[in-house]
């Protein structure tokens, strides 16, 4: 029995792996495709802004989480659900502005990093930008303009690796005439 378990959790471990390493490749790809770091950044966050749109479904299948109330709760639900179950990790949830409308998610280890180091050429290069673009995506799909970014990035040196995300607006539902 539980060498079953050992293998669920290896399994688990190695798709991970294949998915970084994967993941890796496409960087790279886009790196030899694009002249430069910025254009392989846009091209990140519209791969990510695509997933992001269609993994929402997804993921609100598998949580059952209903509608949030406001953006706080937004924060908590991507942080402690969302994370945890597409990357397995749990960022916390600082740094809010006064305003209630930015945070940071702080995450200690970035999966999508393992393995990987910049080159010096490629220092305008925002490695984990798909992940912005997924966020985005994601909360567009559930009538909510955000700008999310990077402020820090352990592939640049930093301890921790910070996402910055501020509410942009409501974005209403608008029917087609007739459609009421």
């Amino acid at each position: 029995m539980s060498r079953q378990s050992t293998r669920t959790t290896d399994s688990k471990k190695m798709n991970s792996e294949l998915f970084t390493l994967t993941y890796g490749a496409l960087v790279t790809q886009l790196c030899k495709d694009y002249e430069n770091d910025e254009e392989v950044n846009k091209q990140l966050d519209k791969m990510g802004y695509n997933i992001g749109v269609r993994l929402i479904e997804d993921f609100l299948a598998r949580s059952s989480v209903g509608r949030c109330q406001d953006f706080r709760e937004t924060a908590d639900v991507i942080a402690k659900v969302a994370f945890k179950t597409y990357l397995g990790v749990t960022p916390s949830v600082t740094n809010w502005s006064p305003a209630g409308d930015e945070f940071s998610l702080m995450l200690e280890s970035n999966p999508l990093v393992d393995f990987v180091e910049l080159p010096d050429n490629h220092s305008a290069l925002v490695y984990s930008n798909l992940l912005c673009g997924v966020l985005r995506g994601a909360l567009e799909m559930v009538q909510m303009a955000v700008d999310v970014r990077f402020v820090q990035d352990t592939l640049r040196g930093d301890s921790m690796t910070e996402i910055r995300m501020k509410f942009i607006k409501r974005i209403e539902e608008n029917l087609p005439a007739g459609d009421e």
